[in-house]
């Protein structure tokens, strides 16, 4: 591990440590190097910090969860699939789907197998990975550096990347429903494309189990009602529902038990 660059990002960590965000120019200075040399930090040290938008925030907390996709990937697994071959039934032949990152919408990809005209937009490795191995789907992969906790994406231009294309159904997962914070996620680099989607689409899904709700995450990236439609397990209900305005698309699966380890 190189020394120097640990040091930098541990100084911007504790600069950032009370919450906020740090343009990058500004953290060059506070670190007496060039901006070049900070994302190259970024890039080959592991760190809390993330590159959003041309500015600096902190992915987590001291004390935090981490957020361990391999891990998620068996959390909860029998409602994630009944939320999936829920979402599934809306798409249809032709649609141009963006599928978000996370251990419950890969399991959307299982349910594309009969269809014979897709097109799928995603920043996900694990979904266009997925998605690959389906003869007549066109996948649209939205690079840029890759964030191995999510197996996805950073892109600062992946805004305009997806503003180019006709999305009709956007399905957008999340880590954490809370009435007064709004829609949440682990990473921040997650925002950009999520709210670009949501923006862009013509119909936007939320699937999410309800376990998360009541929760907050550290990046808040859209309110219940940017959303058409939800797609949830039955049972825990909590009040925040009462204000959507939208569908909900319920799966009559046993709610999945709160875990402070469940993410999106």
């Amino acid at each position: 591990m190189n020394d120097r660059s640990a040091q930098r990002l541990d100084l911007i960590e504790q600069t950032l440590a009370s919450g906020g965000t740090l343009h990058l120019r500004d953290a060059a200075i506070l670190c007496g190097v060039s901006e070049m040399t900070i994302r190259r930090d970024l890039s080959t040290q592991p760190s809390a910090l993330a590159l959003f938008g041309g500015r600096l925030v902190m992915t987590r907390y001291p004390g935090a969860p981490v957020y361990d996709l391999d891990e998620q990937q068996a959390s909860y697994h029998a409602v994630k699939r009944a939320l999936c071959e829920r979402a599934a039934s809306v798409i249809e032949e032709g649609d141009t789907l963006f599928i978000d990152c996370g251990s419950t919408l890969i399991l959307l990809v299982s349910q594309l197998g009969r269809f014979d005209d897709l097109t799928i937009v995603t920043y996900a490795l694990n979904v266009a990975s997925a998605v690959a191995a389906l003869p007549n789907v066109r996948l649209v992969l939205l690079g840029g550096v890759y964030c191995g906790a999510s197996q996805s994406f950073d892109n600062d231009d992946v805004e305009s990347a997806i503003e180019r294309i006709g999305i009709n159904k956007a399905f957008i997962s999340a880590a954490g429903v809370d009435g007064e914070r709004g829609v949440s996620c682990f990473h921040f680099h997650e925002v950009a494309p999520k709210q670009a989607a949501i923006a862009s689409a013509q119909q936007r899904f939320l699937v999410v189990d309800a376990s998360k709700f009541g929760v907050v995450r550290p990046a808040c990236f859209a309110s219940l009602n940017d959303f058409d439609t939800i797609v949830t397990n039955e049972g825990h209900m909590p009040e925040l529902l009462a204000r959507f305005t939208g569908q909900t698309l319920l799966v009559g699966l046993p709610p999945a038990s709160t875990c402070p380890m469940s993410h999106c």
